[in-house]
């Protein structure tokens, strides 16, 4: 049966300036050296010679030439490598375009076809790439990426590695001719490679990294039946109950989240399960673009117990804070019975931060913060 591919990710800057075809020749080595039956089908070295030494001593699959308006171009030939068939196939830039006449029209269709033969593969993809992303990275560089690859491809993979390099090593690189010809360097470091573009680029990367990261997270704990949050960063979420005091619930909420790195910001609004709209659906669609604004996701969820309903997906989104409007209701009420906000508190158990935030609407003002404990929080 085929396995994911497991591809290694570099940094946005074009071609191999990073190290990714370098690193993949090196994992190719290291499972080479551990007996893995493991070849190259496909690889560009763009004339470095660390590159093409990196690949020695590995088997090399010979390209096909496909020929295109009276010139032959160079390409995976794929049935070569699914005849070949190893256990492990290295395959250079995986948003590439093929010639037209090829069998597939990009060439993560061809790696798809050696996963499904049952071949394992290692391959490379710029993060610029990622379809994704193509309107920021324009932005930023004001260059329009024409290769691009589906997110879900490479999301599927296996493995996913970070190749990393500051935007200060990667330019004294170029600077001593280790990426372009002595005649490209001046104008590659002035356009395309300047210190702010390749800083921004870079840290694209991070956090399209982080985020493959925190889906394995949360897939994992979903198929260990792992019910508490893991904090690995940061997640707030803001119960709205479709009250006026959103906005200002939503606000804190980017607030608190924004002050850890790489936090980020959810609201939920809970619905009836009989039906009965409780809410302005003007004020809640409202409150839904400004969460969206703020870079945060709006999330309904349907329930007859809006407590439990609030802690379900702050479990399932694992959330480390909850973030809910003081009451509104009287103090005889309170007498009787338990409101929402004193359901969400009892529930949350030790895992996740609970914050009361009064506001204009509130019976009485106040703020609680229930702190979740812990044996480094007293």
């Amino acid at each position: 049966m085929a396995r994911a591919a497991r591809q290694a990710t570099g940094l946005p800057r074009g071609g191999s300036r990073v190290g990714k075809t370098y690193d993949m020749l090196g994992e190719g080595q290291r499972r080479a050296g551990r007996g893995t039956d493991v070849v190259i089908g496909f690889m560009e070295d763009y004339g470095r010679p660390l590159t093409r030494k990196m690949a020695e001593g590995l088997e090399t699959v010979p390209r096909a030439s496909v020929p295109y308006r009276g010139t032959a171009f160079p390409e995976m030939d794929l049935d070569a490598v699914l005849a070949r068939h190893p256990h492990v196939a290295l395959v250079d830039e995986l948003a590439h375009t093929n010639v037209p006449g090829s069998r597939h029209e990009k060439r993560w269709q061809d790696v798809e076809e050696l996963l499904e033969a049952g071949i394992d593969v290692i391959s490379t993809v710029n993060i610029q790439h990622l379809e994704s992303l193509g309107d920021i990275v324009e932005q930023i560089t004001g260059i329009r990426q024409r290769e691009t690859i589906p997110d879900d491809v490479v999301r599927r993979a296996d493995q996913i590695e970070l190749v990393d390099m500051s935007a200060e090593a990667l330019r004294r690189r170029m600077a001593h001719g280790n990426v372009y010809p002595t005649e490209k360097i001046d104008a590659a470091l002035t356009h395309y490679f300047r210190p702010g573009n390749l800083t921004a680029l870079r840290e694209i990367a991070l956090l399209w990294a982080a985020d493959r990261v925190e889906e394995a997270l949360l897939r994992y704990r979903k198929n260990h039946g792992i019910q508490q949050p893991w904090g690995t960063r940061e997640r707030v979420l803001v119960a709205l109950s479709g009250g006026t005091e959103g906005d200002t619930l939503i606000r804190r909420g980017k607030r608190t989240a924004s002050r850890g790195a790489g936090g980020e910001f959810l609201a939920v609004h809970v619905e009836r399960g009989d039906g009965l709209v409780t809410a302005s659906p003007q004020l809640l669609s409202r409150q839904r673009a400004l969460v969206e604004d703020l870079g945060g996701t709006f999330h309904t969820v349907t329930g007859d117990d809006t407590a439990r309903a609030v802690l379900e997906l702050a479990r399932e989104v694992n959330a480390t804070q909850i973030v809910i409007g003081a009451t509104r209701r009287s103090r005889v009420k309170e007498l009787f019975t338990r409101g929402v906000g004193e359901s969400i508190i009892e529930g949350s158990g030790d895992d996740i931060d609970v914050y009361v935030v009064t506001h204009t609407e509130a019976a009485h003002g106040r703020f609680l913060h229930r702190r979740r404990r812990g044996p480094d929080r007293p």
